[in-house]
């Protein structure tokens, strides 16, 4: 025997609705009044497989259990939202550089020289406050003595408006600063000096001097060069380490001795055609 709740959970399964007899039935037991009651709603107790199939019988009799689904257990389904990786920055493709153009760009150099004449030489100079010389500068006046020591004349003369060479031409715009357009500027403007009027050899006095305009640097000094374009040209260091240094005087006058013949020959001989 089962219970009522338990006959009903079956036939419910099966679809087969309860039902009572309108009449009595010969040989049936007899009715129970307390199955006309509603049912009061109870947990199900736990249903085990049946294999067997269940027939149904007319008549009051207990049907037999029928085979039950498990009971399905609906869940939703949960979305799962994937979310898009970030994309990494492609690498920018470069084209190769040579190496020549990787070089770091150099700021444009600086410097200021005064162009003179003292005779059949002519001297470009350093000048070390960057502004002409004045008659009381301790560099102008070793300029001076080394000018009369070279037998030439001591007052050199400014040559054309006498403002100094400046360099960089321009602190602002897109005109060409570097080194190289300083040598062309400086070789230019003494390539027009001496189509005017040549010279019987040149002084360059100070680094810049010899940088952009002989295109050597301060190993050079104490030696005569042979300029492209130009011509002879004795290298000499500045006025300031002149002063600084007293010993390299002694240098600078064995190289003007090995190099006086050039401007004294030239001057006799000047002074005897008049």
């Amino acid at each position: 025997m089962i219970s009522e709740t338990r006959r009903r959970a079956y036939l419910d399964a099966m679809q087969v609705a309860s039902w009572l007899p309108r009449t009595k039935l010969p040989f049936a037991a007899p009715s129970r009044p307390e199955l006309l009651q509603p049912l009061v709603e109870a947990e199900p107790e736990p249903v085990q497989p049946i294999t067997a199939a269940a027939t149904v019988a007319e008549g009051p009799a207990e049907q037999a259990p029928a085979p039950t689904a498990p009971p399905v257990r609906s869940e939703k389904p949960q979305l799962r939202v994937v979310m898009p990786e970030p994309k990494k920055p492609e690498p920018v493709a470069t084209a190769e550089v040579p190496a020549e153009q990787q070089k770091p760009v150099e700021p444009p150099p600086r410097f200021a020289l005064q162009l003179l004449r003292a005779g059949n030489v002519l001297l470009l100079v350093e000048l070390p406050t960057g502004e002409s010389f004045q008659s009381r500068d301790p560099a102008y006046i070793l300029l001076k003595d080394l000018l009369r020591a070279a037998r030439l004349p001591d007052k050199p003369q400014q040559v054309g408006d006498g403002e100094p060479i400046r360099w960089p031409l321009l602190h602002r715009g897109s005109l060409d600063q570097s080194g190289d357009a300083a040598r062309d500027y400086v070789q230019g403007v003494l390539a027009g000096e001496l189509e005017q009027m040549g010279c019987a050899c040149l002084w360059l006095i100070g680094l810049p001097a010899l940088r952009f305009a002989g295109e050597v640097e301060a190993e050079a000094c104490y030696r005569e060069l042979n300029i492209e374009g130009i011509g002879p040209a004795l290298a000499m260091p500045g006025l300031e380490q002149l002063m600084e240094q007293p010993g390299s005087k002694a240098q600078l006058w064995q190289a003007m001795r090995r190099s006086m013949p050039r401007w004294v020959v030239g001057l006799n001989t000047d002074m005897n055609d008049r």
